[in-house]
């Protein structure tokens, strides 16, 4: 049975813990222990105090820590010989997401990155439907809550337009080329808040992340010339709006919610990890689609002053 441990028991950390726990109890993993800053959580799990101890004793770690630590922790594990699925970003720099790859390639280990969306029940649905909506118009995309406090690891691009460049990668590629325009209220360091443009030649991609909106949405319209699409990454419910819109008229068919069997993505993220080590598989979540999904996110900080090319 595979040997498993988390680095980074934060917020985000101790769902990993919580839903190995859950997958020890189902037989599909070990759950050996965890390792973390702060010495006083309890989560009825052996305790590390350092990392590098716990690698000792397992075959695969899963690592929550903060995204300025990624690499660093990352880097480590690898070279101690265990496969790695690493929250996202998968790192701040590109040039470290590809020293992380040709380690795991060298090593023959797993690589993954924490792009959860890629599990998600609604984005899977959505991308096996796609060819049905005709030809695409536009997408708009939002991820945007209230952070408090607001992070000090990342700002919105990295942390938030992270998740709709991977989703926006995973459906249809990569854009040809990016804008971003960014605010930066809170910290001069951080951007709080953006709006990205993404250009695929035929249509656009419009994406709205921040840390500031009252309201929580993690959702998306496909604007496409046989359907408007409509989905909530949340609730992973997804709407088909049957309207034509045409040059004399508008024809418009009524509209249907898609059944969707709804699942955890984080349990079921974790349990694919697993398999992957255990069969030898490359992961969906892949370490090369993670650095794309950097790349993207250093073009967008750099193209605040105007349009650049992605060039990956």
């Amino acid at each position: 049975m595979l040997r498993v441990g988390v680095i980074g028991a934060g917020k985000w950390g101790s769902n990993h813990i919580r839903v190995l726990q859950e997958l020890q109890s189902e037989g599909m993993c070990e759950l050996v222990g965890y390792s973390d800053r702060d010495k006083n959580k309890a989560f009825g799990c052996q305790y590390y105090e350092s990392y590098k101890e716990l690698l000792r004793f397992v075959d695969a770690i899963s690592i929550a820590v903060p995204t300025d630590m990624h690499y660093e922790v990352a880097k480590d594990c690898l070279l101690a010989g265990k496969h790695v699925l690493v929250e996202k970003p998968i790192t701040l720099n590109s040039k470290e997401a590809e020293e992380l790859i040709k380690i795991s390639e060298r090593e023959n280990l797993i690589l993954a990155s924490g792009y959860i969306y890629r599990f998600n029940p609604a984005i899977l649905k959505l991308k096996e439907r796609m060819r049905e909506f005709g030809i695409i118009h536009n997408i708009t995309m939002r991820y945007i809550h209230s952070h408090k406090p607001p992070r000090k690891d990342s700002g919105v691009i990295f942390n938030l337009a992270s998740h709709l460049f991977d989703i926006l990668l995973f459906l249809i590629g990569i854009p040809k080329k990016l804008v971003c325009m960014k605010t930066n209220y809170i910290s001069e360091e951080r951007e709080d808040s953006a709006v990205i443009l993404a250009d695929y030649g035929d249509f656009y991609a419009s994406l709205e992340v921040s840390w500031l909106h009252p309201l929580k949405r993690r959702d998306a319209w496909i604007i496409a010339s046989e359907r408007k699409v409509y989905v909530d990454f949340l609730e992973q419910r997804m709407v088909e709006h049957f309207i034509e819109v045409r040059q004399d008229e508008t024809i418009n068919r009524g509209f249907a919610e898609v059944k969707i069997e709804k699942k955890e993505p984080l349990k079921e993220e974790l349990k694919h990890f697993i398999e992957c080590v255990e069969r030898g598989k490359e992961p969906v979540n892949d370490a090369f689609s993670a650095y794309i999904v950097t790349k993207l996110c250093e073009i967008a900080l750099k193209s605040v002053n105007g349009m650049m090319e992605v060039r990956i």
